[in-house]
């Protein structure tokens, strides 16, 4: 098995909004801001070659919307074609596509608009994507709080074409490759669970999106719902420690990993 980041693009965040109500003068000695309280956060997209199949996590925002989002401040917005032909591989080598979710900066890079921006194009046309039964059904039909994290143009298409497959509970896509449902920074969130012989890799996604977050109480006010954050993140982590598993941080600019 081989595995590949693929770095999709960095964005600014509010550190408030980051870091909860953990007071700044706390959270600042350990994440980097600037003079306006942002902080710089990665899109880190995850590739695992089985040998078999060939697995792409989470997208990145892609370009669609950068002009509609340049609060972010999006940066290094990658061609995944471009990426992938560094390490060997081409768009169409994609097997799977495994979204955490529906937010713009995880699904956006799976589409893009042709030369004269009339028609949607699949990024991975030989790929089949997964995301979560409950997370598919809150985009259709978003709360007050994600209704400006979705856009039809990231994955309707994708839905419309039959290459989307709902996951309804937790399962095995492949051998190697294990869903597992976290709802609490937002229903039907999906983490990967890569399983090697040696070790098991956990993409963590939005449950812990750096590892500043790490402590159970250190949540982001992005979450829907804290209380099940923090019990779903106390439910991971202690997993992670008893079976020595190595944690992929989605969103950390400064660490990509720890285990």
């Amino acid at each position: 098995m081989k595995l590949h980041k693929i770095e999709a693009g960095d964005f600014q965040v509010d550190g408030g909004a980051a870091f909860g109500v953990v007071p700044k003068r706390v959270w600042q000695k350990r994440y980097a801001c600037n003079d306006d309280n942002f902080c710089r956060v990665t899109m880190r997209c995850l590739l695992v070659d089985t040998g078999e199949r060939r697995i792409i996590i989470d997208t990145g925002c892609g370009d669609k919307q950068l002009e509609y989002l340049k609060y972010y401040d999006f940066v290094d917005v990658i061609n995944f074609e471009t990426e992938l032909n560094k390490i060997g591989y081409s768009c169409n080598d994609i097997t799977d596509v495994v979204y955490t979710h529906l937010h713009f900066d995880h699904c956006g890079g799976s589409t893009y608009y042709n030369s004269d921006k009339t028609k949607i194009e699949f990024t991975f046309p030989n790929a089949t994507h997964y995301v979560g039964e409950a997370q598919w059904n809150n985009f259709l039909k978003p709360n007050v709080r994600e209704g400006d994290s979705y856009f039809p143009e990231n994955v309707m298409p994708i839905h419309e074409a039959g290459k989307l497959r709902l996951i309804t509970e937790n399962q095995w896509i492949c051998p190697e490759v294990e869903l597992r449902i976290f709802n609490g920074h937002t229903v039907g969130q999906l983490v990967c669970y890569i399983h090697t012989e040696m070790k098991t890799f956990v993409y963590v996604g939005d449950v812990i999106p750096t590892a500043t977050n790490i402590p159970v109480a250190w949540i982001s006010a992005y979450d829907l719902n804290p209380i099940v954050a923090m019990e779903e993140k106390k439910i991971l982590l202690d997993e992670a420690a008893l079976k020595h598993q190595i944690l992929i941080f989605e969103h950390d600019a400064y660490v990509e990993s720890i285990g």
